[in-house]
């Protein structure tokens, strides 16, 4: 790369310093990555990485405190260079050397592509749990498909893409980022795609590991729809969640009652006031293969 190029990517790997083997894993698995040019970024979420980072050309951004998965991210991007940008958290790794190179490949041949996720996988050989799949069904698709939400660990969009999008949605703090993300890509006309062929490992965690995860879940359904649908539609898109939950969700009190009271606190207040996406852009998912009510 001549000292006046851009890189090809600005990588940003999030952490909070609890997983200093998995930090190590996840940045040497973005090290390896030939044939790519790379800014790499260390974003320290309410800690500071400098002294714990040992690779050569690695930067660090410490935050004073813990900002919340999405708005930690958002934090390092104007901190690195590079028209696309790949976020990575500490507990995920990339499975390929030529990883990277595979994602630029695909942004070079479908300039139509504003982001990108791969086949997630545990590298012990446990079962992946469905979440992992961006798509309604459990079947793992052998062909890139289009997808309306991000697992959030490692995904790659267009800088200009991503910019437009707002980011991810700082106010969530966790839970469902990528569902708005995805949504508002979607709302340029550019596609959001899962690629099985592009591989990526982390470990099977249940998601309830997370202090406030049914809360924070239920919450942000609601303000992915009252910040993103037609008025209408957002309540059917809450309703429909919500019976859902009822069906298949936990059957202990507690993790109800939590749920509901996110479902609740969701209604009550809703930040970050945006235009809404148009009908013409929910008829366009929906000829993409997606209609936005689950």
């Amino acid at each position: 790369m001549s000292p006046t190029s851009a890189p090809d990517f600005g990588v940003i790997i999030l952490t909070m310093g609890k997983r200093k083997k998995g930090l190590a894993q996840a940045i040497g698995s973005v090290m390896r990555q030939t044939d790519v040019s790379m800014d790499i970024l260390v974003v320290g979420n309410g800690w500071d990485p400098k002294e714990a980072i040992g690779f050569p050309g690695v930067r660090t951004l410490a935050l004073p405190y813990n900002v919340g998965i999405p708005a930690g991210r958002n934090a390092g991007v104007e901190h690195v260079s590079g028209e696309l940008l790949f976020f990575l958290d500490d507990d995920a790794e990339l499975a390929d050397d030529h990883f990277l190179r595979d994602v630029r490949t695909r942004f070079e041949e479908n300039p139509e592509y504003g982001a990108l996720q791969g086949r997630v996988s545990d590298r012990e050989g446990n079962p992946p749990p469905s979440r992992w799949v961006p798509r309604i069904g459990s079947r793992v698709p052998d062909e890139p498909l289009s997808v309306f939400s991000l697992w959030e660990g490692a995904v790659a969009v267009r800088r200009s893409a991503f910019i437009e999008a707002g980011g991810w949605p700082a106010d969530f703090f966790y839970a469902h980022e990528g569902i708005e993300l995805a949504w508002r890509v979607w709302e340029q006309r550019l596609k959001v795609i899962y690629d099985p062929d592009l591989h990526v490992y982390h470990p099977v965690k249940a998601p309830t590991r997370h202090q406030d995860y049914y809360r924070l879940s239920a919450r942000n359904r609601v303000w992915v729809a009252r910040r993103n649908l037609p008025g209408l539609l957002a309540v059917v898109y809450t309703v429909l969640w919500a019976l859902l939950q009822l069906i298949r969700g936990p059957k202990e009190r507690e993790a109800i009652s939590a749920w509901f009271g996110g479902f609740r606190e969701g209604w009550r207040h809703c930040p970050r006031s945006q235009p809404k996406m148009g009908w013409n852009t929910i008829c366009y998912c929906a000829k993409n293969g997606r209609l936005l009510i689950l």
